[in-house]
């Protein structure tokens, strides 16, 4: 019985984890708390209000090392994602395949995943999808910690920087294939 307790009560933890709120809190190192909305589906941050993204690296899923330095002059998805995450089940495959036809065109994808209990799980997520792009393994969610101004802690959560690096959308909840085309499209349009 107490296992079972223990089950349902660990099981009720990974669900809440896997939230798409509309209205988000944040908390900055200052204490404060303060509101951060999303972008509208299919819409970008106009390019006078968008802040630089802060830096990050990690350990990429199965070895490695990344750093946000190699996303300097393209644009950039950042997808927070979770093996035990139902929606981004469904996200992933979808992501897989506007990355397929946009890599070519200065375009990069960075899954970072994390809230994960061990990195074989990640890696068999990765593999059952066919993902293409690489992950950061961040179990501990430091860089969701690093874009603390966003609101990266709802899984899944995508952010969008443009060529200059800054924040130009951001998503809680899943993302589909149309609303990240128009996205990309819209800032592959721009002026650089």
């Amino acid at each position: 019985m107490r296992r079972t307790v223990l089950a349902l009560l660990a099981g009720a933890a990974l669900v809440s984890g896997c939230s798409t709120g509309s209205d988000q809190v944040q908390a900055n190192n200052g204490g404060e708390f303060r509101f951060v909305a999303a972008t509208p589906v299919g819409e970008v941050i106009p390019e006078g209000e968008r802040a630089v993204a802060p830096e990050f690296s990690g350990t990429l899923l199965g070895g490695g090392e990344f750093s946000s330095e190699e996303l300097a002059g393209d644009v950039a998805v950042l997808n927070f994602w979770g093996s035990w995450c139902a929606p981004c089940r469904v996200e992933t495959p979808e992501f897989q395949e506007v990355y397929a036809e946009v890599r070519d065109e200065g375009v990069e994808f960075v899954g970072l995943n994390v809230k994960e209990t061990s990195e074989q799980f990640a890696l068999a997520f990765v593999e059952r999808f066919g993902v293409e792009f690489p992950s950061v393994y961040d179990p501990r969610g430091e860089v969701a910690l690093a874009f603390r101004d966003y609101p990266a802690n709802a899984i899944p959560s995508t952010i969008v920087l443009d060529r200059q690096g800054r924040v130009a959308a951001v998503y809680t909840g899943a993302v589909t294939q149309e609303d990240l085309r128009a996205v990309l499209d819209r800032l592959l349009a721009e002026e650089v």
